[in-house]
């Protein structure tokens, strides 16, 4: 932080950036013998994780499983809103098949097959994978996350689609916190009252068989294949020492369990925004996160990381560019 109090400022006056230019600033600095002068962002990229849920049969979204892929060819055209954030802050995109109801042909450049299966079961009647499953997962997402890192990329961001995602994420929240399954569970695309109560009922019936203290079980018994692999995919993004911008509700959830995993993996997270989904508030406490952003988003993709990354060149550039007092000749 020295480097950044002698910038000509007061002590603190570009508040949340100068805490992201300090942690960029330690990463980078690994293996150095003194604090990096130059943050460096190259190739930022968002992977994008698609997978669908046995409990979508219930009722608990608006949509079907089969907008899942409808969705995924609408990335892979480039029509979604994560293409068009992802354009405006030149960010590249990668889309990871993890498994979808409805699989997808297409041999586009960024589409990444990763099938752990059609569909994981329904969670509320029953394990939604097996213990194979999620150890094939978490692998998948160590595996994609790697190649993009090797590719240059030294900042990832994970994104998600998959019709009835939140209730898998707001049960695996419930079944390693303390907290009660109705904080833990949204409305999320918009579900009505009626929808969000039976939403909750049968996300307490997976939390029920779960045992708090193991994450990996919590991921078979409620997980979703979109949400090992992005557990995953944070473990291996600190394995190789390269910050993550986590996105919303679902992301963070993963990123929460990957510490669960990997304590060490909370130091490469810097969070993009406080999304509107009910849940997304207690899970950033757990992990004493303060968000960049707070726009009421609740679409998911990864569009709130994306948004937030001319923040992160912008505190890179103050950081490797702006004055100091002495170089300025200002004196205070």
């Amino acid at each position: 932080m020295q480097r950044i109090d002698q910038k000509t400022k007061p002590l603190g006056a570009l508040g949340q950036l100068e805490t992201v230019a300090a942690q960029l600033a330690l990463i980078q600095s690994q293996g150095r013998s003194e604090a990096t002068t130059q943050i460096e962002i190259h190739q930022p990229t968002v992977l994008v994780f698609a997978g669908d849920h046995g409990i979508a049969d219930e009722g608990v979204s608006i949509a079907p499983s089969a907008v899942t892929q409808q969705m995924v060819l609408n990335f892979l055209a480039g029509g979604a809103a994560v293409n068009c954030f992802c354009r405006a802050n030149q960010v590249a995109m990668k889309v990871i098949d993890c498994g979808i109801l409805m699989p997808v042909e297409s041999d586009h450049q960024d589409f990444v097959m990763q099938r752990l299966g059609e569909r994981t079961a329904n969670l509320a009647q029953q394990p939604a994978m097996t213990a194979d499953q999620v150890e094939q997962g978490l692998e998948y997402g160590r595996r994609i996350t790697r190649q993009v890192i090797e590719s240059g990329s030294n900042l990832v961001m994970f994104g998600e689609m998959g019709i009835a995602n939140t209730s898998s994420a707001a049960a695996l929240l419930a079944a390693l916190s303390a907290l009660p399954v109705e904080q833990c569970v949204g409305l999320g695309t918009g579900i009505s009252a009626q929808q969000y109560q039976k939403k909750c009922q049968l996300v307490a019936q997976g939390v029920s068989r779960c045992e708090r203290a193991d994450p990996k079980a919590a991921l078979a018994q409620v997980g979703g294949f979109e949400i090992v692999q992005m557990v995953g995919a944070f473990l291996e993004a600190c394995e190789q020492r390269t910050p993550v911008l986590v996105d919303g509700f679902i992301v963070t959830v993963a990123a929460y369990i990957a510490t669960l995993l990997q304590p060490e993996c909370r130091d490469y997270m810097l969070f993009a925004h406080r999304s509107h989904e009910s849940g997304h508030k207690a899970v950033l406490e757990l992990l004493q996160a303060q968000p960049l952003l707070d726009l009421d988003l609740r679409l998911g993709e990864g569009t709130g990381a994306v948004l937030a990354v001319p923040l992160l060149r912008a505190a890179a550039e103050f950081y490797n560019s702006m004055a100091s007092f002495a170089e300025a000749g200002v004196t205070v």
